[in-house]
């Protein structure tokens, strides 16, 4: 839908405003942010609402379609990161599991064979070999 059609001149004006602002505060945080949070959900239907046709009002379906999309969405992003907690605790894990085995590790261009004597770290965990810490990726083979 174009809203420009709808808008006054001072409507215009005051969106390009907050758009403005808004992007000045992203690029105070140095973050380029990659996903929408619920407040900027909010934010854009609050938007939608202020700026519709009267005459031709968004139905009650588009707005709980939207809801439930964002929903769904919102609860993938939280099972990704619950997913990265959990495999970076399996591999804490598993490199707990290697402490007094001998391993051959690739670093680099270079084969290292030891004893794993100590792990440290928590979602990327290393593992002491030969008094030097590795990434416990890198282990090639346990013996």
């Amino acid at each position: 839908m174009d809203f420009s059609a709808t808008m006054s001149g001072q409507d215009k004006a005051v969106s390009q405003a907050q758009v403005d602002s808004l992007n000045a505060i992203l690029k105070q945080d140095g973050v380029k942010q990659n996903a929408l949070g619920q407040d900027d959900f909010l934010k854009i239907l609050i938007t939608q609402l202020s700026y519709q046709d009267p005459t031709a009002p968004m139905e009650d379906k588009e707005f709980i379609a939207q809801m439930a999309q964002f929903s769904s969405l919102e609860q993938m992003n939280q099972m990704s990161t619950n997913f990265s907690k959990l495999s970076g605790t399996m591999n804490l894990n598993s490199a707990i599991g290697m402490i007094g085995k001998n391993v051959t590790i690739a670093s680099g261009e270079r084969v290292v064979n030891g004893l794993v004597e100590e792990v440290t770290g928590t979602e990327n965990p290393q593992v002491l070999v030969n008094g030097k810490f590795y990434d416990f990726n890198d282990i090639q083979s346990v013996r």
